[in-house]
Parts: C-alpha cells; structure tokens; sequence
C-alpha cells in the first residue's frame, strides 16, 4: 500500500508538471502569436473624417429674391440654390448692347470713310499734278509765243523804216517833179505816176505802223499769257500741295476707324461682363453634396463675395489619422488600412494609406516650436496620414467630416 500511495503521489506531481508546462507553453505561443500579430500594425485615436468643403459665394451684389435649397439638402451639380434680383443687370445688359451697336455704327462709318478719302485725295493729287504740268507747259507755249512775237515785232519795224524811207524818197521826188510840171519840164503822165507811187508809199508806211502796232500787242498779249501761265502754275502748286495735306486726312480717317474698332472689342466686353454679371445672380450648385452652413435668406440684401452657404461632397470623404513619429518606420503609401468610427456604434471600414504628409502638424500651426532654444524639450511629434476608402466601402454616405475614428494601418502587408 505504501509503494502504491508512492507510485501515485509520483504519477501526480508529473501531471502537475505537464500541466503547467502545457499552461506555460499556450500562454508562451499566445504571447508570441500576439507579439507577431501585432507588431505588424499601428493605430491612433487621433484621427478623423476629412473631406472636400466648397463654400458657395454671391458672385454679385444684389437682393435675394429666393432660396431654393434647405439646410442638409442633397443637391446636384447645376442645381439652382439662390436668386438675385436680377433687374439691375438686366438694364446694365440692354445698355452695354445700345454701347455696341453705336459702338459698331461708328466703326462702320469711319471704315467706309477710309477709302472714300483715300480715293479722293489720289484723284486731287493726280489732278493737281497735272494741272502744275499743264501750267509749266503753258509758260514754256507762252515765252516761245513771247520770242515769235518778238521777232515778228523786230520785222515788222524793219519794215516800217524800208517803208519810211521809201515814202520820204517819193515825196521828196513829188516835190522836185512838181516844180518841174509847173515848167512843162516833165509829162503830165510822168508827174502822175510820181505822186501815185508818193502815195502807195505812204500807204505802205501807214500799213508797216499798224503792223508794228499790231507786233508790239502781240508782243504784250504774249507777255501776259506768261503771266496768266505763271499764277496758274503757282496755283496748281498750292493745290497740289494742298492735296498731298489731305494724305494726313487719309492717316487720321484711318486712325479714327482703328480707335472706333478698338471700341468695337471694348463695347463688346462689356456686354459680356454684363452678361455674365446677369448669369451670376442664379447662384448654381457647383458641385453635387450636401447644403450646409446656409445663412442666406429671402431679402438679404449681400455683397460679391459674401458667403450663402456651403456644399460638402459625401462621396469623397477620407481619413486624417496623425500618427506618431515613431510608428511611421514601416508605414508606406497603399498599405490596407481599417477604422471604426465612434458614431456608428464602431463600425469599421476598410480603405489603404494614400499619402503621408511631408511635415508635421505642429510645423503648420500658428506658432511652430522651435527646437533648438536652450529650454528644449523633446514631444513626440505626429505626423498626418491620408487613409481613401476603398470602393464601395460607403455606399449609403453614412461618414461626415468631422467624424471620430480610430485607424490601424498594417504595415507588415
């Protein structure tokens, strides 16, 4: 009996040594499959829902006449949220449209202007062109006259002394023969002929005085038609000078209908900008999401750039986990990633890390610490991850910027 009781009181401290050994090795391999599992993860409770907030403005000054949309409405993208009373711009519209068509009116005149003085001004050039030739032609046809007139004054003074000379020769030959009829020196028939060649020769004298007369009016006709000749010439050349001025009429007419072109765009801008001015008092929903922050009302009387409210796009929210510096070792971009948000009860969803910002929150503060002051003190600083979504992870929209969540990123995948 005692060898039994020995026996057995052996047998029972061996299954208390196995068993604690059992124990030791499940707590051991516990420890080490914790150790394993969690060694390739990292989380924070520092993190939560981001996302795209887009604050809608008046584009425009105005009173608002009516609020389509609600707060925490779901609108479209070109969805009207606002409107403002428009009538102001309407009225600027119609006026800047009247700026145009004077505007183009001008344009129009000055255009056709152009070519017309343009085609005038050659055809004054061109006549008063000729017209100095024509003068010069007509001095040179007037001193030639001058010089013919001349030489026919010249002959004919030649020949009213021949004539003189022999009208002096036959009157003095009349005077010797009439002494000599009265003797019955000399026939009657000769002493006739002597006094019809005494008076053919005065006749012929009295007609070389009118033809020297005659010369010497030539001579003073031609003289003035030199004259004439001259003062045409000297207003053909004013007027061609005053023609080739009117080139400058061209320029300044061509200068004018530029300036009137350039108002042409100027006027058409603002129409435009009216235009455009009158679209903006329809405040459109320039994205699809979720109204929110609305402070406008019906009556408000608001300024360009005044805020009316805010649209958020629920469908592309993300994560802003800030991660210690120490655990970012092997944290990398497209690492899967899950978090657990506090308002829903903790449901998790599933994303991947996107990006990892390049500095830390505390170097974007207001007051960035400064570490190398003689009073420093080493904090552990964070630094922001970016965690997407993945596809399809929240299709009903459920998480909102702002949201608490609680990431864990695993790294050792």
């Amino acid at each position: 009996m005692a060898a039994e009781e020995v026996v057995k009181s052996g047998m029972s401290r061996q299954s208390r040594i196995r068993l604690i050994a059992g124990v030791v090795i499940i707590v051991l391999i516990a420890v080490g499959l914790w150790w394993w599992h969690s060694r390739g993860r990292e989380s924070t409770d520092d993190a939560e829902i981001d996302g795209h907030i887009a604050p809608i403005a008046a584009r425009v000054g105005g009173t608002i006449i009516a609020i389509d949309v609600l707060d925490n409405q779901e609108v479209q993208k070109g969805e009207r949220l606002a409107q403002l009373d428009p009538r102001d711009y309407q009225i600027a519209v119609r006026r800047a449209a009247a700026a145009l068509a004077t505007a183009e009116a001008n344009a129009r005149a000055y255009s056709l202007s152009v070519p017309i003085t343009s085609t005038t001004t050659s055809s004054d050039v061109s006549t008063a062109g000729a017209a100095v030739q024509a003068s010069s032609s007509g001095i040179t046809a007037a001193e030639n006259d001058v010089i013919a007139a001349r030489a026919r004054l010249a002959a004919a003074e030649a020949h009213q002394r021949q004539t003189e000379a022999d009208a002096i020769k036959a009157q003095k030959d009349l005077d010797r023969l009439t002494g000599l009829v009265a003797k019955d020196e000399i026939s009657r028939q000769q002493y006739d002929a002597a006094v019809a060649d005494a008076a053919a020769r005065k006749a012929a004298h009295d007609a070389s005085v009118a033809d020297v007369a005659a010369a010497r009016a030539a001579v003073t006709v031609a003289q003035s038609q030199i004259i004439q000749a001259k003062t045409a010439l000297v207003r053909a050349r004013a007027e061609l000078r005053a023609a080739r001025s009117s080139t400058g009429q061209v320029v300044m007419d061509q200068a004018r209908a530029a300036a009137a072109e350039a108002s042409v765009k100027q006027a058409r801008a603002a129409l435009a900008q009216a235009e455009l001015n009158l679209a903006h008092t329809t405040v459109i929903a320039p994205i699809h999401g979720v109204v929110s922050k609305k402070t406008a009302e019906v009556g408000q009387t608001v300024q360009a750039g005044q805020p009316l409210l805010a649209i958020v796009p629920l469908d592309d929210v993300w994560v802003i986990a800030n991660f210690k510096e120490t655990q970012l070792d092997q944290m990398r971009p497209g690492q899967p990633a899950i978090f657990s948000v506090d308002a829903l009860d903790g449901r998790q969803f599933r994303g991947r890390v996107q990006s990892i910002a390049a500095a830390t929150g505390a170097k974007f503060s207001l007051l960035p610490p400064e570490n190398a002051t003689g009073n420093y003190v080493k904090v552990v600083q964070r630094i922001p991850v970016k965690i997407v979504l993945n596809k399809g992870e929240d299709p009903h929209h459920l998480l909102r910027p702002g949201m608490s969540v609680e990431p864990t990123v695993f790294t050792n995948r």
